[in-house]
């Protein structure tokens, strides 16, 4: 195959893969700034479709590869170092986002388990992302205090949906678990609560896991809990 037959079947493949759509001689002169007449090139691809290399799927179409012309393609091919970025980008683009997927469903998981070890909310946030996952809300309205005083739960409530994150915000949370009881809270509207919180690292990300509760709740015990989910969450 001669070099020119070798370009404009190269250009034909490119174009049809990028667009599905068959290629013109036009096409080919413009895009890939061939320096012949479209006459030049409808002669070569005469020549190409000969060769069984490319068809012309309707009268006045342009052509499209055959499976043989795709073999020829895939032969001439060189190995592109900017396809080769632009892949490897993509790849390590689309797994990253999948990591994060699979983080947040982990968080999940230690979150939805925490909440029902320690019978109150468990709760996170999620690394490289502004929400935190909250669990166990039920868990908490059933307790006697609450339910003694809808007025305060439904504050708790609030916070924990709006004001929870600005409140995290103001904590050195470190790998110790730190127990905040009553007038301890920051928030004014927390302080009927006690709150468990731990750092955990996933995967190179950090966040805060942790536990919200009455003040009469199991302080060893939900920090032993608290302790095993951060411990399945770093494996």
């Amino acid at each position: 195959m001669k070099e020119r037959e070798q370009q404009l079947l190269l250009a034909i493949v490119d174009n049809f893969i990028r667009t599905a759509a068959p290629v013109g001689s036009r096409t080919i002169v413009h895009e890939y700034k061939m320096k012949v007449s479209p006459a030049t090139v409808r002669n070569e691809m005469a020549k190409l479709e000969e060769q069984g290399l490319i068809i012309q799927p309707h009268t006045s179409a342009g052509r499209v590869p055959t499976a043989k012309g795709y073999r020829q393609f895939v032969d001439l091919l060189k190995q592109s170092k900017q396809e080769e970025k632009v892949a490897k980008d993509a790849f390590m683009s689309t797994l990253d986002e999948y990591q994060g997927q699979m983080d947040r469903q982990q968080v999940y998981r230690a979150v939805d388990v925490l909440s029902r070890v320690v019978d109150n909310i468990g709760f996170a946030t999620i690394p490289d992302n502004d929400r935190t996952i909250f669990v166990g809300m039920s868990n908490v309205l059933r307790k006697p205090e609450f339910m003694a005083n809808p007025e305060v739960a439904s504050q708790v409530v609030e916070i924990l949906e709006r004001d929870f994150l600005t409140l995290l915000e103001t904590i050195d949370i470190g790998r110790a678990v730190k127990i905040y009881i009553g007038e301890e809270n920051l928030i004014h509207q927390f302080q009927s609560c006690s709150m468990l919180i731990s750092e955990y690292e996933l995967n190179g990300r950090r966040g805060a896991i942790g536990v919200v509760g009455p003040m009469r709740m199991r302080y060893s015990y939900n920090k032993a809990a608290l302790e095993q989910a951060r411990e399945f969450l770093e494996g």
